[in-house]
């Protein structure tokens, strides 16, 4: 896995980078596990724009990945690493021993032919699944669950991690990616290993063509609008205006906690992120 350059023979290809996709084995997905992916331009069901800034961009076929590996003692066998247009990681479509194809999150260093599980008492080994009380201190985890029986939440965008920092009483106290550290319930799950593709955070997309493609639209500068559409704009010629960032809505964008402070799960964190 790499990053791959171009010649500066136009402007657009001057900063332009791409993933080498050295480690994919197959370009077609697997059709069974595939279905259409309807855009919706950032309009709800009204049809008002509750997401700016979308629309356009590829179509795309959504790949179902398991995130509960809850396929539990039966083995199963990498059959191929794909790329997965509606993520940063890699996917893996693995095969058990029953005959059924899943997509799973590809882990790094996961190989065609490599044989993974899910379930208690297996081996520590890249791309098994077990309960945070099966996983020893100091492992690299992610596909984490925020509760037990719940589909994974976290730890799931490429080249991340979690880590087991100590267990007790019936909790396990993992480091997130962000830096926030917080109590898990031991049943929770996990998948061993770090997330593929972790050079997707180096890639330059390099012109504006290439971000339409993606479906993202340009964006307009909150101080060159007027006072009716954001706060911060207006004013004579190129003034800021002199008020604070915030959004649209007057929510401030430095340094304000936008958490409700009365949320139960509070208690679960130990140190906030950073």
């Amino acid at each position: 896995m790499g990053i791959k350059a171009y010649r500066p023979i136009t402007p657009g290809r001057r900063h332009y980078t791409v993933s080498d996709f050295s480690d994919i084995t197959r370009e077609e997905p697997f059709k069974p596990l595939c279905v259409p992916l309807k855009k919706k331009g950032g309009r709800n069901n009204l049809g008002r724009i509750t997401a700016k800034y979308r629309g356009g961009g590829e179509k795309r076929f959504y790949r179902i990945v398991d995130f509960m590996r809850d396929k539990t003692g039966i083995p199963a066998k990498v059959v191929s690493v794909e790329y997965d247009p509606n993520r940063s990681a890699r996917i893996a479509l693995v095969c058990y021993a029953d005959g059924e194809y899943r997509y799973i999150l590809c882990p790094e260093g996961l190989k065609v032919g490599d044989e993974i599980a899910s379930g208690s008492n297996l081996p520590i080994r890249v791309g098994n699944a077990m309960p945070l009380s099966d996983i020893p201190v100091g492992v690299e985890i992610h596909n984490l669950q925020l509760y037990p029986q719940s589909k994974s939440f976290l730890v799931r965008s490429a080249g991340t991690a979690a880590q087991i920092l100590a267990k007790e009483e019936g909790w396990a106290v993992v480091k997130l990616p962000s830096g926030e550290i917080r109590k898990f319930d031991l049943r929770c799950w996990a998948t061993i290993g770090r997330v593929s593709n972790a050079e997707h955070k180096d890639i330059s997309i390099g012109k504006a063509g290439r971000s339409r493609h993606m479906g993202i639209r340009p964006r307009t500068r909150a101080v060159a609008m007027n006072p009716v559409d954001h706060p911060m704009g207006g004013g004579e010629g190129k003034s800021s205006g002199g008020r604070h960032p915030c959004s649209e809505k007057g929510i401030i964008a430095k340094g304000y906690k936008t958490r409700n402070p009365k949320k139960k799960s509070s208690k679960l964190i130990i140190r906030r992120r950073k």
